[in-house]
């Protein structure tokens, strides 16, 4: 006989979303508020299915632009040199900073379409209602949460370039296009990853749709 695992839901008690107490609802219609914090206890976060695909959509169209549209443009009296995000990994290696390549290539290109993966993997696994691999599947979810914060490296990185560049006489960086989509990727990823609801991963067959 294959035994159920114990969850929130089979226990009768919810984590606060603020300050994570574990609580007893008021009722099913209306669970109360936290009485450490004060913030209303929700059961579930609403549609978190169809709210984290719609991000990671969003994100996986921005993604192509953010690394073929230029993320900076030096100008100087001679030229103006679109730089993207490839290009500058290729430039800081050839300049012989192939560490700082490196850092930027994971922050900036893999750590994004990671996330992308992952979080679709997370969903499809969930909608698929697999029972596999579910304490595997929230250390993958727990990482997401951590390594998110550095996927803005690339941003940090233009940002003090082009306050470096703007000391220097006849010479001036502008931000470009690619930074705009950039940034939507990181954000909208970070969104995805805040309304994915992991206690899905441990739902049953007949509730993994979320509620």
């Amino acid at each position: 006989m294959t035994r159920v695992p114990l969850t929130g839901a089979l226990a009768e008690i919810v984590p606060c979303s603020v300050c994570g107490l574990l609580s007893r609802p008021a009722g099913p219609a209306s669970p109360g508020w936290c009485p450490r914090c004060g913030e209303s206890i929700v059961f579930r976060r609403r549609d978190p299915i169809q709210r984290t695909w719609a991000l990671i959509i969003a994100a996986a169209i921005c993604y192509l632009p953010a690394n073929i549209l230029p993320v900076m443009t030096t100008q100087t009296l001679r030229s103006v040199d679109p730089t993207t995000i490839i290009g500058g990994v290729v430039r800081l290696y050839e300049d012989g900073s192939w560490v700082l390549a490196l850092i930027v290539l994971i922050a900036s290109v893999m750590i994004p379409l990671v996330k992308l993966i992952a979080l679709a993997y997370l969903l499809i696994t969930v909608q698929l209602r697999s029972e596999r691999y579910r304490r595997e599947r929230v250390r993958m979810y727990r990482m997401l949460k951590v390594i998110g914060r550095w996927s803005m490296l690339d941003v940090f990185v233009a940002t003090f370039s082009v306050a470096l560049v703007q000391l220097r006489p006849y010479m001036t960086v502008v931000p470009g296009t690619g930074v705009l989509f950039f940034t939507a990727v990181v954000i909208l990823t970070i969104f995805a990853a805040d309304s994915f609801d992991p206690r899905l991963i441990w739902d049953s067959g007949e509730n993994a749709g979320g509620r």
